[in-house]
């Protein structure tokens, strides 16, 4: 199966960064926003992105002209009805992404792989919103999309071998290195990495340490590019609420049950950076 035109949904942190590295990998990129405004704002961010890689010498002028052309932004869910891929990023709702997924099926050719990029939620179920299961399957990127290496290729029971290998070439032709995995709530890396989030929200409720040395903790005694503090705050305190939430009720298991703090923090809206606090303060800076 050869793709060659890329839907992308969602104008987020991470629908922006998959639509530019799918850009910058010669790939023809349809941004559907659910406004237009923030359709072109996404895009105004992407040429930012570019254009800094341009002032550092990491990409040249041509080559950013070249990638900004590959990109088209629109408001119009139509707008996708000849792309080879479409690739959702949008809220982490259950209910939001099988009415997302059924709007596709019907909008889309029949041979369009349609993925999700959910971190936690099961493919299978939007999969059956679709009458083409066989064709779906989860294609997770991480936060930043254009540097972080790993892609996990998530196989539904629903899905083909055409659609896991078309998924995984996909990947690598965005300089990825796909990792496949079965469809179980938080896949490999947020499976392994909320219960030591979690935890570590635990030790700062219980008095331990103070969130500045638990981080530095981590960072010098384990190797981490940075401390549990620092990462819940990048990755949002709603969606990782939102992540243990979901491990929590798939496995009950007592480490995925997020700690209060961390719950009491997202009912104040203090979810990180994205809202200017988190458990560090962002407003200054």
């Amino acid at each position: 199966m050869s793709i060659t035109r890329v839907g992308i949904i969602g104008s987020g942190i991470m629908g922006s960064g998959i639509a530019e590295t799918a850009a910058v990998s010669g790939f023809e990129v349809v941004l559907r926003s659910r406004s237009q405004n923030t359709a072109d704002a996404t895009v105004a961010a992407l040429e930012k992105s570019l254009n800094r890689q341009v002032d550092k010498g990491k990409r040249t002028a041509e080559e950013r002209d070249a990638a900004l052309a590959r990109v088209t932004a629109t408001s119009d869910l139509h707008a996708l009805a000849k792309m080879d891929l479409v690739i959702e990023s949008v809220v982490e709702d259950l209910a939001v992404k099988k009415e997302l997924f059924n709007e596709l099926d019907r909008i889309t050719e029949d041979g369009a792989i349609l993925a999700t990029n959910t971190s936690t939620l099961p493919v299978v179920e939007l999969a059956m919103q679709t009458g083409r299961p066989e064709k779906v399957c989860g294609i997770h990127f991480f936060n930043p999309a254009p540097v972080m290496s790993l892609v996990e290729v998530v196989r539904p029971i629903t899905a083909s071998e055409e659609t896991i290998d078309a998924a995984r070439a996909f990947a690598e032709a965005c300089g990825k290195t796909p990792v496949e995995v079965k469809d179980q709530a938080g896949f490999i890396v947020n499976a392994l990495l909320f219960p030591y989030l979690n935890n570590a929200v635990r030790l700062y409720e219980q008095g331990v340490a103070s969130l500045e040395d638990i981080d530095t903790a981590m960072k010098g005694g384990c190797g981490f590019p940075m401390g549990p503090f620092a990462l819940l705050d990048l990755v949002g305190l709603d969606t990782s609420l939102a992540i243990l939430d979901a491990l929590y009720d798939e496995f009950r298991d007592p480490n995925y049950a997020a700690v209060p703090l961390l719950r009491r923090m997202v009912a104040a809206e203090l979810f990180g950076r994205k809202s200017g606090k988190g458990f560090f303060d962002y407003a200054a800076k």
